[in-house]
Parts: C-alpha cells; structure tokens; sequence
C-alpha cells in the first residue's frame, strides 16, 4: 500500500526537535522512536533502563550491527505505520541510518532539520527543566555526537531547514508552512 508521508526530524541537542515530533503527532502522524530499538535490547537483558546501560547498549549494538543498526531495527515499525498514514522518525542521528531508510522508502522520506545557533542551544540547554548540561556538557555532547554517532551528514542533507531561534510557537508556524 506505501501511503504515508515518512519525516526525520533531525538537528543538535536543545534546537528544538522534541517539540518538533510533538507537532507532528498533533497533526496525527505515528511516531518511530530509534532508541527504542536501545530500550527493547535493555529489556531482553534484564538491564535496568538508565542514561549509563543506555549508552553501553547502544555503543554495543553500533559495534556488532553498525552504525545503522537503529534504522534497520525500526524498519518494519516504519512500514506498518506508514501503510496506515504519516510517520515522523525521532532520534535518526547516522548517515548509515539515513541511507538505509532512503533506501527503502524513497522519495516518501524526508529530513527536516531544526537549526539553532550553538550559544541559543547551550542557553536552553542550561535552563530547561529536565537532564539540564552545562556549557562544557553541551559542547562535549555536540563534539560526541558529530564524531561518534556520524550526525552532521543527515544534518547538512535535509530537505527542509527550520531557522528555530525565536519562540516555540514560531517554530510551529514555520512547521505549518512547511506541513
């Protein structure tokens, strides 16, 4: 059938992506979470689901699987909710993971980016209410996550660019342009 729309929402930490996946869901697109392909292998071995066996299992399964091992573990989640309607995809971080469902899907995905200039980012980084990270904390993450988890080629092949660096709201009208 292959009827749906199928979106990666895409950027650093703190630009603005969860908010942009809860957008998505009120305009009632089905959401793949990548980590949960992490969360399942942490139940399988009985691990309590916390930040450190989080990133032990998922360092692990990048090591035997490679580094697109989230998309390919997802993808049958993808097609199922994607012959029922739109899918919005959380958390693609790899250009692995990013060949891999373009592959598969086509020109029915996308990638949008949500840009935040990186002295924004570390602000609401600092200040946000839940998992908060100093300056330092945020630039070792951004340097973690561009060497290791190979995140800036998704990042600079998106489709789409929303320039998030005002109000919540403003990213919502941008997202209404674009949806």
């Amino acid at each position: 059938m292959n009827i749906g729309k199928i979106i990666a929402v895409i950027g650093m930490c703190g630009s603005g992506k969860t908010e942009a996946v809860k957008y998505f869901l009120d305009k009632g697109y089905n959401k793949v979470y990548f980590g949960q392909a992490v969360i399942d292998e942490l139940k399988k071995r009985g691990l309590e689901i916390n930040e450190v066996n989080e990133r032990k299992v998922r360092e692990d399964l990048r090591k035997e699987f490679g580094m697109g091992v989230m998309a390919l573990k997802s993808i049958d989640r993808i097609k199922e909710y994607s012959d029922k309607g739109n899918v919005v995809i959380e958390s693609l971080y790899s250009w692995d993971e990013y060949k891999i469902i373009k592959e598969v899907f086509g020109d029915r995905f996308k990638l949008t980016t949500i840009y935040t200039t990186k002295s924004l980012r570390y602000e609401r980084l600092r200040k946000r209410p839940f998992r908060q990270l100093s300056f330092d904390e945020a630039e070792s993450r951004d340097i973690s996550e561009l060497e290791n988890l190979d995140k800036g080629g998704p990042i600079a092949f998106a489709d789409y660019l929303i320039i998030n660096d005002s109000t919540i709201e403003d990213m919502y009208t941008k997202l209404e342009k674009l949806y």
